[in-house]
């Protein structure tokens, strides 16, 4: 970090679920941050207004046909505005910048993070993706720059937050919680006939669209049990999952003695962001606290991955490694968006994701070229595979 006595962050995916809730953490404390850099994909309005709220040095609007909209909004308050992907690869490499939050929704994440980290720029990571498709490749160039990543994921922050202390100590298994989504206990015959409207409705948090799909498949566990795998140095015998339904307890670190640590909370994203922000002090927060009375009970039960396909299909790419992961991560953003637009059913996400397992070109070593390479082929594979379904 430098001299400057406030933490300057750069927001990558300032209008989403955790962009917006990163600038509510960084109005509460200004004596600890000032935001650099704003970011969107689409949402013009938003960003527009973001940017007269905290007033940025930069914004980036990656829809190029927005640019002269956010362009007349913000130069007047001498704010630079940029347009595209490539320009969001280029600012994150300012020298004004101390750390960058990743919340770009999926593959997109990527390249910036990539550059973000040559960079020499700190990482607190929500885009699980960077390092689905791609763990090995950043967790090395990370550590040649000297970087840190920080998980703002809340399984693995609650890792992380578990760990504080314990670096010196051998993980034996870390286990992830998941809520179950809006389908546990279901079978496959109920699962047939989901509609996107039940699958957006998740009983414990509020997320963007294909995170909220990603937890009603349990593809978003799986993606993190990926993620896990790289943040933490683990085998995947070393990660297991545990459904728990009331989501207060967050995950759970178990060491070479038998012991566990959780850590536990109120279901609020503001907490692992703050902490990821703010690490190694934690910040004083207004966020509400938990209750024991409120919660007489906290249940534990096994997943079910022959239900909710793909949890397994997940645990067999890390177990396959190279690109393996690449091709899940990138068959199921194509699956998932479809399903978002009536092309494929529920169940039929995890047929095109195993689809795409067995027809998409493996790489047992990949460069980040054929990281590139793979997502791109995976996405025709999975788009021929999805024109193949008759939805009723």
């Amino acid at each position: 970090m430098t001299n400057n006595p406030k933490r300057r962050i750069a927001i990558l995916g300032s209008t989403g679920s955790i962009g917006t809730q990163a600038i509510d953490v960084v109005l509460a404390h200004p004596d600890q941050f000032q935001i650099e850099v704003l970011t969107a994909n689409q949402n013009a309005d938003l960003l527009i207004e973001q940017a007269r709220l905290v007033q940025p040095n930069v914004v980036v609007i990656c829809d190029e046909s927005r640019y002269d909209q956010v362009f007349a909004a913000l130069d007047p308050l001498d704010i630079k505005v940029y347009a595209g992907l490539a320009s969001i690869a280029s600012v994150v490499q300012m020298d004004s910048i101390d750390m960058v939050l990743t919340a770009m929704v999926g593959y997109a994440g990527l390249l910036p993070t990539i550059k973000a980290i040559e960079a020499g720029k700190h990482i607190a990571l929500a885009n699980k993706e960077t390092l689905v498709v791609a763990g090995e490749l950043i967790t090395q160039m990370a550590a040649a720059k000297g970087v840190n990543i920080y998980p703002v994921d809340s399984e693995h922050s609650a890792i992380f937050q578990c760990l504080v202390g314990e670096f010196h100590n051998p993980i034996e298994k870390i286990i992830l919680t998941a809520s179950g989504g809006p389908f546990r206990g279901k079978d496959r015959a109920f699962l047939a006939g989901v509609t996107k409207a039940q699958a957006l409705k998740h009983p414990n948090w509020t997320m963007g669209a294909k995170i909220t799909i990603d937890s009603a498949t349990l593809m978003n566990k799986g993606l993190e049990v990926i993620e896990a795998k790289w943040l933490f140095a683990l085998r995947p015998d070393q990660i297991d999952v545990v459904v728990h339904p009331q989501s207060i307890v967050h995950s759970l670190v178990q060491f070479e003695d038998g012991s566990l640590k959780a850590q536990m909370g109120l279901p609020d994203m503001k907490l692992p962001i703050q902490f990821a922000l703010g690490y190694p002090n934690r910040l004083k927060s207004d966020f509400p606290r938990f209750n024991f009375a409120n919660y007489p009970s906290l249940t534990f039960e096994q997943p079910d991955p022959k239900t909710f396909r793909n949890l397994q299909l997940a645990y067999d790419a890390l177990e396959q490694g190279g690109n393996m992961p690449c091709i899940v991560n990138a068959a199921n953003e194509i699956a998932v968006d479809a399903f978002l637009h009536d092309r494929v059913s529920f169940l039929g996400i995890s047929d095109v994701i195993d689809d795409a397992m067995q027809r998409a070109t493996f790489v047992a070593k990949p460069t980040y070229d054929d990281y590139v390479a793979t997502d791109r082929e995976t996405r025709r594979l999975a788009t021929e595979k999805i024109g193949t379904f008759v939805v009723k």
